[in-house]
């Protein structure tokens, strides 16, 4: 990626040269995910987490034409007050046109990812990747919705913290797409896939490792090899904030039936369902969310530490 297209803050680039720990993280939960000033707290409480871990957090956004990798308070700001409708959602598809627009624009997974990789940023914090939607490959949905961000994990070499596949999606068929595209899925400390919003999910992991060390040296070994795909590290929510599996499955099965209901499709799907799962819960999948999305950061430092010790 041309250097002109790059702003690196100082801190980042000072950490990235000396070697240091690095995260990545996401900015979409900003602009699109959470309300002002609970965007702000969320983003600011994961920078936290990844600093107590001993990495540099980089929040990475868009603005002026460039990727900003490490987001000022000041800019955080700015993105988290923008009005709604003015920040583009960035990924793959539509990343150029987000730079020529001049405008700001968040990151999704995929985007974050190209920027983590173009500056030389291993790890990378998220809530949940996302995946297959549900009635999307046997056509009972109306599109065929699969998340650039399974594609971006088969091409980009970028390890993904996160909670899981949302837990909205179809998780089988989306794990069976990532195993088709030959990107690992480590659970850590685990044996199942985490179910986002709750700890287990019922589906077997793919592998699973017992400790971040472990899964540094799954990491090492990966990208030794020349795979050249990313990896998936799922960390399930922590046990205080977690639902119930019932519970959350019973709240996602009566949003899916009120989106099809209302014949909501397209990119109003995602943020239909979390909206009425919240509702139906009343709050405690937000409470969840916000639990991993923090929890993910604190882990996703400590595995950048363990990388850059040399594991």
């Amino acid at each position: 990626m041309p250097a002109d297209r790059l702003a690196i803050a100082p801190e980042v680039a000072d950490a990235l040269r000396d070697g240091r720990p690095v995260v990545a993280l996401e900015s979409t939960l900003i602009s699109h995910g959470l309300p002002y000033p609970q965007n702000v707290e969320v983003a600011t409480g994961s920078e936290a987490a990844v600093r107590s871990s001993g990495a540099v957090p980089a929040t990475v956004a868009l603005n002026g034409g460039r990727l900003l990798v490490g987001l000022s308070r000041d800019q955080l700001e700015t993105l988290a007050t923008a009005p709604r409708g003015s920040v583009i959602k960035a990924s793959r598809p539509n990343l150029g046109f987000a730079i020529a627009s001049g405008g700001w624009g968040a990151t999704t997974v995929a985007a974050t990812m190209i920027a983590a990789h173009a500056v030389g940023i291993e790890v990378f914090a998220t809530g949940g990747i996302g995946g297959v939607h549900m009635g999307a490959i046997d056509g009972e949905a109306p599109s065929f919705d699969i998340s650039a961000d399974l594609d971006e994990l088969a091409r980009t070499p970028v390890a993904v913290v996160c909670a899981g596949p949302k837990a909205i999606l179809d998780v089988p068929r989306t794990l069976e797409y990532l195993e088709t595209r030959g990107v690992p899925v480590v659970a850590l400390g685990v044996v199942e896939v985490p179910g986002f919003y709750s700890r287990a999910s019922g589906i077997p992991a793919p592998t699973s490792v017992a400790d971040i060390p472990a899964a540094a040296r799954v990491i090492r070994a990966h990208e030794a090899m020349g795979l050249g795909s990313g990896l998936v590290i799922c960390n399930p929510v922590p046990e205080a904030d977690a639902l119930p599996l019932d519970v959350a499955r019973a709240a996602i099965s009566r949003a899916l039936e009120e989106a099809a209901a209302e014949g909501v499709t397209g990119g109003a799907v995602t943020p239909f369902l979390l909206a009425r799962v919240a509702s139906i819960t009343n709050g405690a999948s937000v409470k969840a969310n916000i639990a991993l999305i923090q929890d993910n950061a604190r882990v996703a430092g400590l595995l950048a530490g363990e990388l850059a010790r040399g594991s």
